[in-house]
């Protein structure tokens, strides 16, 4: 599964810089609330507009590419969303320091949001809405779970001493 965060990471294209801009609450929020439903939208678009949803597709997947690029940094990381999204890049660039009982309730929330994406998936192939918003409910429930988890990860690391700096690409 760890390397499952850091294909992810890659895929994004995930610098210091995007995710320094990454930690602005309007990204985050953003981000969790609004990129899964766009999606879910344009990939539901097929039924009216055909093979054209292709377009809305790779609007909203252009979206959540984007969206880590398109708020600045926020001037403080003291703020819920900044110590989450730090926190995950503990979880990607210091795994070893993260405590076991954390490592084991990330791991279990990232499981539960998979399969709220398998439900979510089996809901727009069948054109189902309940799977469909069932499986939404579910991944935005245990990723947000997961980001609150990681601002316990950061808090833990920078009571060890742990600076953003450490975190820096190299």
């Amino acid at each position: 599964m760890a390397d499952l965060y850091s294909r992810a990471e890659r895929l994004m294209g995930m610098t210091d810089a995007v995710w320094l801009r990454h930690m602005s609450n309007w990204s985050v929020w953003t981000r969790m609330l609004v990129a899964l439903p766009l999606l879910t939208l344009a990939l539901w678009s097929r039924v009216w507009i055909g093979w054209l949803a292709t377009g809305p597709v790779v609007l909203a997947l252009g979206f959540i590419w984007l969206n880590p690029r398109l708020f600045t940094a926020p001037k403080t990381y003291d703020h819920w969303a900044a110590r989450g999204v730090l926190g995950e890049r503990v979880w990607l660039r210091q795994r070893d320091l993260v405590a076991p009982h954390h490592a084991r309730v990330c791991r279990v929330l990232t499981t539960l949001s998979g399969l709220g994406a398998v439900v979510w998936i089996w809901g727009i192939l069948w054109l189902d809405p309940w799977p469909t918003l069932l499986g939404i409910v579910m991944m935005t429930t245990f990723k947000t779970w997961f980001v609150d988890r990681m601002a316990w990860v950061w808090d833990d690391f920078q009571r060890a001493g742990g600076t953003i700096e450490a975190l820096r690409d190299q």
